[in-house]
């Protein structure tokens, strides 16, 4: 499993919330403190850079959100992001610096790390996406198996009982996930992975790949 640890997946200095995955080793077992830690972190965040607005609702004053967009905490939206027009935040969400949020993206119980984009119609649930992580248009996150068991989350040929019922995606640091792609709960994807369009995704896709289904899945070449 050592391939989806925290530190294979995650450049920590790229978000606000590094704190709160101290002390893990796999970074679903933070989901379940996502809304208290951003209560706690939100009261500590300095008032010359961000603005309560609402209950438990933080916005970087040099964030951009459009009026129609609808936000529910507790939530952070860092400084120099952009949250579109009717971008839909169900609460428990982290927008990192610089990231997108865009038209009709729903986000709930999330972390973007910086320069995240989900720019148009995606689906973002119970799930962390690393730095410069891109989710093309109509992709989603899966997060709740069809039979409602808990989700396995399955790494390197070994099995990993996360107790967790709703478990999304963990996106590594620039992954590239095409348009109108289903990423499925438990799914982890290393950093520097592109998966194709219309892709269904299962299970973990190695660091530094390009997924093209399921039985193909090649290395990207190094470029010299």
């Amino acid at each position: 499993m050592q391939a989806c640890r925290i530190d294979r997946l995650y450049d920590l200095k790229e978000t606000i919330a590094a704190e709160l995955f101290a002390g893990a080793e796999y970074p679903w077992e933070v989901l379940p403190k996502i809304k208290e830690f951003i209560v706690k972190l939100g009261n500590s965040l300095p008032e010359d850079r961000y603005e309560k607005r609402g209950e438990n609702i933080w916005i970087a004053k040099s964030a951009k959100v459009a009026p129609t967009a609808c936000l529910n905490g507790p939530l952070i939206i860092d400084e120099e992001a952009e949250v579109r027009h009717c971008a839909f935040v169900r609460g428990s969400a982290i927008v990192g610096k610089g990231a997108v949020v865009g038209n009709s993206t729903e986000l709930k119980n999330v972390i973007l790390f910086n320069k995240v984009q989900v720019p148009h119609y995606n689906y973002v649930g119970d799930s962390i996406l690393g730095f410069k992580a891109h989710m093309g248009a109509g992709s989603i996150t899966s997060n709740v198996k069809s039979d409602k068991t808990l989700v396995v989350a399955r790494c390197e040929g070994k099995e990993c009982h996360t107790g967790l019922k709703k478990f999304g995606a963990m996106l590594g640091d620039n992954v590239e996930v095409g348009c109108n792609s289903v990423l499925n709960p438990g799914t982890v994807i290393g950093r520097n992975t592109n998966v194709y369009p219309l892709s269904m995704v299962r299970g973990y896709v190695p660091e530094n790949s390009i997924f093209k289904n399921a039985d193909e899945i090649v290395t990207k070449r190094t470029q010299e």
